[in-house]
């Protein structure tokens, strides 16, 4: 055990199932320097994944990060991991991962995919359960993390179709509810005719060299959907769907995308409690969902403000500062000379989320309540600066 502040190093014993902490469905496991680096972008960038790394590469953030760290032979974690996780991505040399994960193979309907990374990050190889474990699919999503080349020898993966549970997984998306992953999974195998609804999020999905398959169909709105007679659906949106709208989610999953961009100012001292009560009253207003906030923006000044920060340390989100030239670079529809005096900057909140979404307006140009000033935009990725 660890004194107060540090992070619980796991002492790993030979015959002694190591204690792990199990949140996601997907484990990440490193054992060198670089390997580590790769580990954090990997689980800061896919939602889901718990991260394993050695204790001597710890840099002191891990306790608030969920990093489990391990002393002794990574040899001897694996045996708690495979049976723990749906999929697992090893930073590990690809002969060493054959020797160790060996003893633990059972059959391909129970082991969990296993995918090995380069030291480099070059290669994303599916190495154990690549049909049935979801390996394939998860070495493609984790190469398109790090920008590695997906390695698939098996030979009749040639269908090329959307994974359910791990779509748009490396742009963060995330699923609301589980319930309906396994029959939608079916439809879309079996090729039943499949809804992909598109409101927000990331475009560029579909990353296959042929077309999407005929039995999936892409609306821009649930509404339009609707008006077809469909077996299943992927929805993709940042709103709260009306009563009507989730006649979708019948066989249905809703997929929150990080589409939404919070420009916010506030008087110094602000409490979370606020800024998070403010935060969340404006999204209800909107009917938008929390889960697709993807950033906090605001001025450098503001870069130490103790609520901003511990408010988007609690949701996990980006928080981004730009300086005042940065800010009046943007256009804004209420310019403030008062706000110039005090900061430089003829606003705050209306061009911090302009600026980092790309957007040309805004959702909520400028709201100001109590101590807090709120934008709300959603992410144009065509035209993002930053």
């Amino acid at each position: 055990m660890g004194t107060p502040g540090e992070s619980v190093v796991i002492k790993l014993q030979e015959d002694v199932l190591a204690p792990i902490r199990v949140t996601g469905d997907y484990a990440v496991v490193a054992i060198t320097k670089h390997g580590v680096e790769l580990g954090r972008k990997l689980t800061d960038q896919f939602p889901g994944t718990d991260l394993y790394t050695m204790s001597k590469f710890a840099r002191g953030d891990e306790e608030s990060k969920g990093i489990q760290l391990f002393e002794g032979s990574v040899r001897m974690l694996f045996p708690a991991l495979f049976p723990a996780y749906k999929g697992l991505i090893l930073i590990i040399s690809l002969g060493a991962v054959v020797r160790m994960i060996a003893p633990l193979l059972k059959d391909k309907k129970t082991d969990p995919g296993v995918v090995v990374v380069d030291d480099k990050g070059q290669f994303a190889i599916s190495v154990l359960s690549g049909h049935l474990g979801g390996a394939n699919e998860l070495a493609k999503e984790a190469a398109a993390v790090l920008g590695a080349v997906p390695v698939i020898t098996t030979a009749s993966d040639v269908q090329q179709t959307i994974p359910v549970d791990l779509f748009g997984r490396r742009f963060g998306w995330r699923w609301e509810s589980d319930e309906k992953l396994t029959p939608v999974s079916a439809s879309v195998v079996n090729e039943e005719r499949v809804a992909i609804v598109q409101e927000s999020g990331e475009p560029d999905w579909w990353t296959a060299e042929r077309p999407l398959p005929e039995h999936m169909r892409v609306f821009g709105s649930v509404g339009e959907a609707l008006q077809h007679e469909m077996d299943a659906a992927l929805v993709i949106t940042h709103r709260l769907l009306n009563d009507e709208e989730k006649a979708i989610l019948a066989n249905g999953v809703l997929y929150r995308p990080k589409s939404i961009v919070l420009g916010i100012g506030c008087n110094r001292g602000t409490s979370a409690e606020e800024i998070e009560q403010v935060i969340m009253e404006t999204l209800a207003e909107q009917k938008f969902s929390s889960m697709s906030v993807r950033a906090l923006c605001s001025i450098n000044l503001k870069q130490d403000e103790a609520g901003i920060l511990e408010t988007a340390a609690k949701h996990g989100w980006e928080f981004v500062c730009y300086t005042p030239e940065e800010l009046n670079e943007m256009p804004m529809e209420e310019p403030s000379n008062t706000v110039y005096k005090f900061t430089g900057a003829y606003g705050v909140s209306e061009p911090a989320a302009k600026r980092y979404s790309g957007a040309e307006q805004l959702v909520v140009t400028k709201k100001k309540s109590g101590n807090v000033t709120l934008s709300v935009a959603l992410m144009n990725y065509s035209r993002r600066l930053k």
